[in-house]
């Protein structure tokens, strides 16, 4: 135990001697269903809600009748008998082991608030809907059916994450709750797993949210949970966890309805999924979904290297939602993504690659296969290992808050300089870039022929690029967003050892992991010196227009890729040409100009 305190034998007696919820409460809903369903339980649990101040939730101060967490969230007997210590400390959710003893204890109003730096420091309240998301306005921000008392620094390490079960997780608290990476097709961000005592109450606390709060819960997309909508909510991964969780995890028990009568008096409304479990799939699931999405189109296979091709295509439309791509090889299935965009990694130089992909829905409907496209993977005697630098950022040394190098240990060495990383957050042990920062390899290094990168926006913040310049001049562009992307650089070639410095994203709240970054060899130029000098190209910046300089009749190979380092045109010139470009979207690309096997490359921006 934490501390040594007074049990009040009349606390006991608290979790059963709430008023009950009108019998009547939810007729006006019987005979409904679907959204229609939904739309009239938002219109109950509204009527009679009273909004209570934030400070009212750990004891109820000033309401009448109710005592806020101390009545709600108390370990203490329920109505149809004993559960867990019945100590009457605080039942949080992060830290009760329900099949022993507590790690850690919390009294009510003694342990709340105040500094964390460990777990068991302090309890305090959070919001299962991130209060970001609705800007911390009432009655949401102090709605005692989605706010509820947490371990300080497990609440801290859940941040504003979903939730979802975890594939690989970074962080583990000690009743076993933890975060990672998303074991969920269509969801590929990180996310956080309560144990599965408690897996069934917060998603009820989802459900009720959504119901509740239909009106403007469309605004709240800044909750990877949340997709816009106010009759569906949920993107179809997190109604279909939440829907698990609810039925087959953790279904109603008796405290839950007990805590469901104590909120009642707490603020007037209660949670109907609580007292009627079966709303939730007469709502969000009324019928089995057997409709297959529609077939993927327009796969584009480009951007070969010696060992990945890049890929695109346009996404299926489903009845429900798309929540994955099966992407296959020569005709076997290799590989999944959650995204209209991957990369065929592992693949042999100097071979012809052909490639489809199936869309599944949240009921494992399969679509059929997309059109097939193919490509060759280059063979510009790229090294792995030994001769070239490929680093994962992995086995970092994690000092708590602070903003230092990062050092590896390498095939070479080199240094890591973020000017503003968080090595106190990691993402499967990989650091956390906030904002800058530059890649310096050793001086042994040989020079680079591309970059490869993996990146994914840890926390709050928008989508955004980094600009990626190599001894001074910018060659590409790297993006970010909230979900997990590989972004190719294509044909660098720039000789001994390099500078690379990532820049321009100013945001503080755009944290982005840099995972699995890549260099591969530089790649000497032949002996008929192609540089710059032998082509230019003009205007820069265009509106429409490109116009392509040759200092000679030689057939030339012009390439541009766009920001996420796809191809987006393509022609072959012999002379200088005026190439249309008005198609492409405002934005910075790179230019690839090819003779023979010499490569330059410039950047474009269109206006």
């Amino acid at each position: 135990m934490k501390h040594i305190y007074i049990i009040i034998t009349a606390l006991f007696t608290l979790s059963y001697s709430f008023a009950q919820i009108p019998s009547n409460y939810y007729d006006s809903a019987n005979g409904l269903s679907g959204f229609e369903l939904k739309t009239q339980l938002k219109s109950i649990i509204s009527n009679g809600h009273t909004a209570r101040t934030y400070d009212q939730l750990y004891d109820g101060s000033g309401v009448s009748g109710s005592n806020g967490y101390v009545d709600t969230h108390s370990d203490v007997p329920v109505s149809s008998g004993n559960i867990y210590e019945n100590d009457g400390t605080v039942l949080d959710f992060y830290s009760e082991n329900p099949t022993g003893a507590d790690p850690y204890n919390f009294t009510h109003n003694v342990d709340e608030g105040g500094n964390q730096n460990s777990e068991g420091d302090c309890y305090n309240r959070e919001h299962l809907v991130p209060q970001s998301s609705f800007n911390s306005n009432y009655p949401m921000q102090s709605d005692i059916h989605h706010v509820i008392p947490t371990d300080c620094r497990v609440n801290n390490y859940r941040g504003s994450y979903p939730f979802g079960n975890v594939g690989s997780a970074n962080l583990t608290s000690q009743n076993g709750s933890k975060r990672g990476t998303s074991a969920m097709p269509g969801y590929s961000g990180i996310v956080f797993e309560p144990i599965d005592e408690f897996k069934g109450d917060i998603a009820r606390a989802l459900l009720y949210f959504a119901t509740r709060y239909e009106s403007t819960v469309d605004d709240y997309t800044s909750f990877d949970m949340f997709n816009g909508t106010e009759d569906q909510v949920f993107f179809p991964w997190a109604i279909e966890v939440l829907l698990d969780w609810h039925n087959n995890v953790d279904p109603v028990d008796q405290r839950e309805r007990d805590r469901n009568n104590a909120a009642y008096d707490f603020q007037g409304n209660a949670n109907p999924f609580v007292d009627h479990p079966e709303y939730a799939d007469m709502i969000w699931n009324p019928t089995p979904d057997t409709e297959a999405p529609t077939n993927p189109t327009n796969l584009i296979a480009s951007n070969p290297t010696d060992n990945s091709i890049t890929l695109s295509w346009t996404a299926s439309s489903d009845n429900i939602g798309v929540i994955s791509y099966d992407i296959y090889i020569d005709g076997t299935f290799a590989f999944s993504s959650g995204n209209t965009t991957a990369v065929a990694t592992g693949l042999i130089a100097a071979t012809n690659y052909c490639f489809t992909v199936k869309a599944k829905d949240a009921a494992n409907n399969e679509s059929g296969f997309s059109n097939q496209d193919c490509e060759t993977t280059t063979d510009n005697g790229t090294i792995d290992g030994s001769d070239c630098l490929t680093e994962t950022f992995e086995n970092i040394v994690v000092v708590p808050n602070t903003y230092a190098n990062i050092t590896w240990t390498g095939d070479e060495g080199g240094t890591w300089n973020a000017t503003d990383a968080r090595t106190d957050q990691t993402l499967n042990s990989k650091a956390i870039t906030i904002r800058n920062g530059s890649l310096t390899p050793p001086t042994t290094f040989g020079g680079i022929g591309s970059l490869i990168v993996t990146t994914q926006r840890a926390f709050s913040g928008s989508e955004g690029t980094f600009n990626v310049n190599v001894n001074g001049i910018l060659v590409g562009t790297i993006a970010y967003s909230g979900t997990e992307q590989t972004i190719t650089i294509p044909n660098i070639n720039i000789e001994n050892s390099v500078s690379i410095v990532i820049d321009g994203n100013s945001e503080s709240s755009n944290r982005v992991i840099f995972e699995d970054l890549t260099y591969t060899c530089y790649t000497e130029l032949s002996t008929d010196e192609f540089n710059t000098t032998k082509v230019k190209i003009h205007p820069n910046p265009i509106k429409n227009s490109l116009t392509v300089d040759l200092k000679s009749n030689t057939d030339t190979d012009i390439e541009i890729y766009d920001i996420l380092g796809k191809r987006v045109f393509k022609k072959n010139i012999s002379k200088t040409s005026h190439l249309n470009l008005q198609d492409l979207k405002t934005g910075i690309y790179i230019v690839k100009i090819t003779q023979g096997n010499s490569t330059v490359t410039k950047k474009l921006v269109k206006q």
